[in-house]
């Protein structure tokens, strides 16, 4: 792990760094959907802007899921470089390309589709940079898993230098994120490429990524808090039942198709 990459003088928090790729990641992401589709508005400011608003949201959700850090710290949490909720940054990022694709007159939903694929893949390269500054972002401490009469031992590994050092290995939970950000936005890359109805790729964003998210923070250390489960599950949950309800009111919409898609030649009677 490398929580500060030391150039000289300069200090640069790699937390930082990767929270930066993922925005240039994101915004030539979302800059080609919008060529793809014949889309003319300013992609890159309208990914800045959905960042900052993420940014705050997840911030604000951080504090209210941990009241307890709030009020051990105070206001100072609002400026420390760790404890970022990704609910937080998502409700308030899909609220700024809303508001920032009616008034492009874009669409609210054809907005969130074409953002969605940048969005998964956008999260995946910001949980390097949890994984680099090791945040507290990762898992449970690996204990031998027994299934089937046949014992298991999982792969861990400490962070004894993180800003939050752990030394017994652990899931390192940002690399499964990683992975399923990337897998997840390269589907809905694809599938946006394909004919599809307005508001299907943001529902399946919306289903995929909360079932990626409910499924690691099995392996997570964040406490529970209902029936066995974290806050971030219940609000996955609740994300992937959006997904699917949205997917499936999409689905019984007309199918556009992408601009430069060739129209297929219809077979002679």
């Amino acid at each position: 792990m490398l929580p500060y990459l030391h150039l000289g003088w300069l200090n640069l928090p790699t937390f930082g760094l990767m929270l930066w790729f993922a925005a240039v990641a994101g915004a030539i992401l979302v800059d080609r959907g919008f060529k793809r589709e014949g889309i003319a508005a300013d992609a890159v400011g309208m990914v800045a802007f959905a960042l900052v608003a993420g940014l705050v949201g997840a911030k604000l959700w951080h504090i209210l899921d941990s009241p307890a850090e709030f009020k051990f710290e105070g206001w100072r949490v609002l400026w420390d470089t760790a404890g970022f909720a990704w609910y937080g940054g998502m409700v308030f990022g899909i609220l700024a390309l809303v508001v920032q694709g009616v008034h492009a007159k874009i669409g609210a939903l054809r907005t969130l589709d074409l953002c969605a694929p940048a969005a998964a893949i956008g999260y995946g390269i910001g949980r390097i940079g949890c994984f680099l500054s090791g945040d507290g972002c990762y898992g449970i401490v690996i204990k031998p898993v027994h299934l089937f009469g046949t014992t298991f031992h999982p792969w861990g590994m400490a962070f004894p230098h993180g800003i939050e050092p752990i030394f017994q290995p652990v899931y390192p939970t940002p690399l499964y994120e990683l992975g399923a950000g990337l897998v997840i936005g390269g589907y809905l890359w694809w599938r946006a490429g394909k004919p599809h109805a307005v508001g299907v790729i943001v529902g399946q964003y919306l289903a995929l990524a909360g079932a990626a998210r409910f499924l690691v923070e099995f392996i997570r250390r964040n406490p529970k808090v209902l029936w066995g489960l974290s806050n971030a599950q219940l609000a996955s949950a609740g994300a992937v039942l959006a997904g699917i309800a949205l997917a499936v009111w999409a689905a019984k919409r007309p199918a556009l198709r992408p601009r430069n898609l060739p129209v297929p030649l219809e077979k002679p009677a």
